[in-house]
């Protein structure tokens, strides 16, 4: 108990654990549509769109947070664009869109003399980054998305399992296509801070497969989705200060250890149905 007293002494773990929190439950929330539209890699892409805006950012002393947002936003809407109307779909969009992002991020990073960043803390993440600022800011932009993906929740549910019937039965598809395009940008961009660019997808994509093991319906998937991220985000957290461990990879490494436990689980009980 003294233990877990002194960890929330540092300021720098108790911002970690709220915007961590927050973003838990909304990476969870956009991550079931997209792994049931089999389109997860979508969070990857613009992770990596946000490393090369958060890197301009730097090198030009802006506020990465509020550089990168409109950009990583403006890129989930240039990759709806490319699957519908362009003969660049889906994976090859993404692929190239993050390859880029990444490589103009690192390149003016090694270009630019005067900067005392380490690049890192951007592609896994640093709980050491986040200001007070970006503190509010999360907290802002967080509840606004819980607030929208609640909101929406019937047009996302139709969405998600066949748009060309909830286009037929009126409902807007392109304007709720675009407000989860900027949902997810959202989300990306504010856990880019704690997990990094190349492990923030983790937080979007386990929590639903780890429930889709367990719950039968979507309703059951998002509850669990949600308890699980924040279970993980929590222990991972706790884990990465106690074993001096790096904070991003720790919470995917527990959310793989979810996972895995909860396939057994699924094995085990579809063996007893069929036996």
């Amino acid at each position: 108990m003294n233990s877990i007293l002194e960890m929330f002494s540092y300021s720098f773990m108790t911002k970690a654990f709220i915007v961590g929190i927050l973003i838990s439950i909304c990476a969870s929330l956009i991550g079931i549509s997209l792994v049931l539209k089999r389109n997860s890699m979508i969070g990857d892409g613009l992770s990596h769109v946000g490393f090369g805006a958060f890197a301009i950012a730097i090198v030009l002393n802006f506020a990465p947070l509020e550089f990168a947002l409109p950009i990583v936003i403006i890129s989930s809407f240039l990759i709806l664009r490319l699957n519908e109307n362009s003969k660049i779909h889906g994976d090859s969009a993404i692929a190239i869109l993050s390859s880029s992002s990444l490589a103009i991020g690192t390149f003016v990073i090694s270009i630019t003399k005067g900067v005392n960043t380490d690049i890192n803390n951007y592609l896994f993440g640093s709980i050491l980054s986040t200001s007070n600022s970006d503190l509010i800011l999360s907290i802002i932009l967080s509840i606004i998305v819980i607030i929208l993906y609640l909101l929406c929740y019937n047009q996302i549910f139709a969405l998600t399992f066949d748009e060309t019937f909830a286009k037929s039965i009126g409902v807007k598809t392109e304007v709720y296509n675009i407000i989860f395009a900027c949902l997810c940008s959202v989300v990306v961009v504010l856990g880019m801070r704690l997990m990094g660019s190349l492990l923030i997808s983790s937080l979007i994509i386990f929590p639903t497969i780890s429930a889709m093991q367990i719950a039968k319906n979507f309703k059951g998937v998002v509850i669990l989705a949600v308890i699980v991220s924040l279970i993980n985000f929590v222990v991972g957290l706790t884990l990465s200060y106690f074993l001096s461990t790096p904070t991003g990879a720790t919470i995917v490494i527990f959310n793989l250890v979810t996972l895995i436990i909860f396939k057994i689980f699924n094995l085990i009980r579809r063996n007893k149905i069929w036996n």
